[in-house]
């Protein structure tokens, strides 16, 4: 390769299969409180959890986090189709990549507990701890361009929700959309190409992937 690229991952629904377990974790707490109506599960994704929790009772937010951590101790993180190869082929390529995700930092524990190869593969780590802005907001990909050293032009984010869709796209990456949250027609249009996941996905489809 001629210039230096990187990645930047999202965490839940890109590398790991997860956001079907949070929305059944945030969707009947939704409920509980009556905070954000029918749609509140999939409204938050993408976001810190210090967003998610701004409509909760200030009184509840404590107890709501202790669920939530033991939620996640007890969850399952199995990878998205294809992803274990596509990151050994980055690695292979010595091409740096980073985690950017809105989870906090008990829940990258529990991650790591669950994928311990994965922390020493990365080249950087973006966590909602480390940003003003929530995505949209492109903050966490720019910190995330600036960990691994390559700028944001040249790297390539990949991204399952909306609202981190948008952030990528804002951000000034190539961005590759996963259909594993949202179908193919709700991102049609919020990225630079769409795939089901990373089953017979190359790191040269990757780079074969061209801007509007």
């Amino acid at each position: 390769m001629k210039r230096k690229i990187g990645v930047l991952f999202d965490l839940d629904g890109v590398l790991v299969d997860s956001e079907g377990e949070y929305s059944n974790f945030w969707g009947p707490m939704g409920r509980r409180f009556n905070v954000g109506g029918e749609t509140f599960a999939a409204d938050i994704k993408g976001t810190t959890l210090g967003e998610i929790l701004q409509p909760f009772p200030e009184e509840a937010r404590e107890g709501i986090v202790d669920e939530l951590h033991t939620y996640e101790q007890n969850m399952k993180y199995p990878w998205i189709a294809g992803v274990e190869a596509f990151l050994a082929r980055l690695r292979e390529l010595e091409i740096p990549f980073a985690v950017v995700t809105s989870s906090d930092d008990v829940k990258m524990g529990y991650l790591f507990a669950a994928h311990s190869d994965l922390r020493r593969m990365l080249s950087g780590l973006v966590t909602g701890s480390m940003v003003k802005r929530s995505k949209p907001d492109p903050e966490g990909y720019l910190t995330g361009a600036q960990l691994i050293g390559v700028p944001i032009e040249d790297c390539y984010v990949f991204e399952d929700s909306l609202q981190g869709l948008q952030a990528g796209m804002s951000s000034g990456a190539t961005v590759i959309g996963l259909a594993t949250t949202n179908p193919r027609s709700r991102l049609k249009g919020k990225a630079h190409k769409i795939i089901d996941d990373f089953a017979g996905f190359t790191v040269e489809d990757m780079l074969d992937v061209k801007r509007e």
